[in-house]
């Protein structure tokens, strides 16, 4: 699915369902997290009108993502709990060699946007196909579209900022990487995680 070369077993749906409060919790970060980085990318590449005004809707619609997980909390009396560094994030930064080159970091993150989104996908058709709860697999069915979307938005952009066949090869290496990482996931209730 999306290019992704390990895929995550339906046990964990079961491990998720079991601690829904932390589930959502680790989910909203995540949608706010993606905002960020797209507000990020806007601030730091302000020059780069297209892509500027991708990321703006793209934001929006992240932090729209965040208040309907945030909403769903609320009606079921769960309160979000504080935010947890991303171990998935830190491993996936930890691929790219640091560079001063605008364009190189551009395209790193550019990558790692592309790749969260579509883990996100993957982790989300598990949850919908799995889930007991029929209201959030309901709900976590209506966002694959949307982050499926993501993905190809990001690396469309990547693909358009350096050469293809460049990007292409980092793109399968870092799909390889991202796998070696996620062999040993899918213990906890965390959507990278």
């Amino acid at each position: 699915m999306l290019g992704l070369k390990h895929e995550t077993d339906k046990s964990w749906a079961v491990i998720c369902e079991d601690n829904l409060e932390k589930l959502l919790t680790d989910h909203a970060y995540a949608e706010q997290k993606a905002s960020g980085a797209a507000i990020s990318l806007i601030i730091n590449y302000s020059e780069e009108s297209e892509m500027v005004q991708a990321l703006a809707d793209h934001a929006i619609e992240e932090m729209e993502h965040f208040k309907m997980v945030h909403d769903i909390m609320v009606s079921r009396n769960m309160v979000l709990g504080r935010d947890q560094p991303s171990e998935y994030a830190k491993y996936l930064r930890k691929f790219f060699p640091k560079t001063k080159d605008r364009t190189d970091a551009l395209i790193s993150r550019l990558l790692m946007a592309a790749i969260i989104e579509a883990r996100s996908c993957e982790r989300f058709k598990v949850l919908s196909d799995n889930l007991k709860d029929k209201e959030l697999a309901t709900f976590f069915r209506g966002l694959l579209e949307s982050e499926a979307g993501h993905h190809a938005l990001f690396l469309k952009f990547a693909r358009q900022y350096q050469d293809r066949t460049i990007v292409d090869k980092k793109w399968d290496d870092f799909l390889t990487y991202e796998a070696e990482y996620m062999k040993t996931k899918g213990v906890l209730p965390l959507v990278h995680g």
